[in-house]
């Protein structure tokens, strides 16, 4: 599994207008390749009318899943340098879907290039970008008699607490980087004076930081 990703903050649209034609772009986060086809379809029945509808997604950490349509544009002038610049910006879980309006004035393909590229670009400035890192999945368990101060001091540290669990002992389910499991198991022994367990689980990935 890929350590990191980046991937859009939340969905929105941002416009500009160049040359008289007025560019949409509509981006969202996808978690599959089917959730992305969705938000396509989403965007073109909200502009029927639109001259255009172009789209490009990245799933996968790893990006596995790339796909990009000129929707009508010439080739490679729209799709791709949507796709490009997803990638360039290493944005993945993403689908972007670029809605022109034409205005009468040709582009020209180089004009193209840089509009349905350039578009993309600036809404992803705008709407920002979340990082979300690799855990390791992991859960506590504890008595209930230190599970209230163990909660809080996870939570104050800024450990991703997951779940609370109560039932005859408490379990909390969090998440931490491969790289401070060795370190986080001594930090328990001494915060809890080695009364509490820990077990570790599968991988997962998890918000770390917004720019």
């Amino acid at each position: 599994m890929q350590e990191q990703y980046r991937t859009v903050a939340r969905a929105g649209v941002h416009g500009c207008e160049i040359n008289r034609s007025r560019f949409l772009c509509s981006l969202a986060p996808a978690a599959t390749e089917q959730e992305a086809q969705d938000f396509v379809a989403r965007v073109r029945k909200e502009h029927p009318s639109a001259s255009h509808n172009c789209f490009a997604y990245v799933i996968g950490a790893d990006a596995s899943v790339q796909k990009a349509s000129d929707d009508g544009e010439p080739g490679g002038t729209a799709g791709v340098p949507m796709l490009q610049m997803l990638m360039r910006r290493e944005v993945r879980y993403t689908a972007a879907v670029v809605t022109r309006y034409y205005g009468g004035v040709k582009l020209g393909a180089g004009g193209l290039i840089r509009a349905y590229g350039g578009v993309v670009g600036e809404a992803l400035d705008a709407l920002g970008t979340i990082t979300r890192q690799r855990f390791r999945l992991a859960t506590i368990r504890v008595d209930h008699q230190r599970a209230g101060k163990l909660e809080n001091d996870l939570r104050a540290t800024g450990r991703d607490v997951r779940e609370v669990r109560y039932a005859e002992a408490v379990t909390i389910g969090i998440g931490l980087p491969d790289g401070d499991v060795e370190a986080f198991t001594a930090w328990l022994a001494d915060a809890t004076a080695g009364t509490a367990t820990l077990e570790l689980g599968g991988e997962a990935y998890g918000d770390a930081t917004v720019r």
